[in-house]
């Protein structure tokens, strides 16, 4: 949805947090055919252009300061954005960015092509750095991975008809880990950005923090060591990372959820489950 009579009485209702992917549809239709017969993936980041993120930044931040709604900016991906929020962003609402905006950019499509196509789309190198910016100022209150699996099948369709989205999830920490160890960040604001922020963005009890009481849903990572992304080690299904022949740092080693151990050097105990989440009121 675009327009904001249609979007306004769902802010107008409740009182529960509102994530919104923030891209502005009309004007992506209005350019898709601007741009129709073009295959080239590259056009994708035109197509939804940084003008279509903002004016829907711009909107949901408008009705949910008329409301004081709770709400939250999923993967944002444009430094213009992260700049209207600098300046207008009230306590209580809060944004993500993924590592593949922080990470990747629009040169990215030349080397690896559909597998770079994304929702909302990679931007240039500038974005790269201002949305770093507002990461460790706090403008960006956390990271998210927007893990989209598609399968190298779908993704050999080619553009228009390749799907949007990349797999995100399990490269994420050892991508920011790795930032970290290159002085980018530290690494308890990796911890704090995967995990205490978004458990207390989302009121998850009992998540986020090493504290009695609390899940021990704990990593351990390797720092001393660096190996490359490559298929064949990758554990989700898809069998592809956009980062593929990255070295990174900060694999981890040993996974545990609710006190158990799921993963220990490369071995899944697939008897081990977590629990639904739980998610308090904003």
């Amino acid at each position: 949805m675009s327009r904001e009579a249609e979007i306004e009485p769902i802010f107008a209702r409740g009182d529960r947090l509102i994530a919104v992917h923030a891209e502005d549809q009309a004007r992506i239709l209005q350019r898709r055919q601007e741009f129709k017969g073009i295959t080239d993936p590259a056009i994708h980041s035109q197509i939804q252009d940084e003008t279509a993120a903002l004016n829907a930044t711009k909107l949901a931040l408008k009705l949910s300061q008329k409301y004081q709604r709770r709400l939250h900016i999923l993967h944002l991906s444009t430094g213009i954005e992260a700049e209207f929020l600098r300046e207008n962003k009230p306590s209580w609402v809060t944004a993500e960015v993924t590592p593949q905006h922080l990470l990747l950019n629009t040169e990215a499509y030349e080397k690896i092509g559909t597998l770079a196509q994304m929702n909302p789309p990679l931007r240039s190198p500038e974005n790269n750095q201002i949305l770093w910016q507002a990461l460790l100022d706090g403008v960006i209150d956390f990271i998210a991975t927007d893990h989209a699996p598609h399968t190298l099948e779908e993704k050999a369709k080619g553009y228009p008809n390749s799907p949007s989205g990349m797999p995100g999830v399990e490269t994420s920490l050892p991508l920011m880990l790795t930032q970290a160890m290159a002085g980018k960040c530290s690494v308890s604001q990796v911890s704090s950005w995967m995990g205490t922020k978004p458990a207390e963005a989302y009121k998850i009890p009992n998540k986020g923090l090493i504290k009695t009481g609390y899940d021990a849903d704990l990593v351990l990572v390797d720092l001393d060591n660096y190996r490359p992304v490559l298929r064949e080690d990758l554990q989700t299904k898809c069998g592809w990372s956009p980062f593929e022949g990255w070295n990174l740092t900060g694999w981890p080693i040993i996974t545990i959820v609710g006190g158990n151990i799921v993963y220990e050097r490369g071995k899944l105990n697939t008897e081990v489950r977590g629990k639904a989440l739980q998610f308090g009121k904003n």
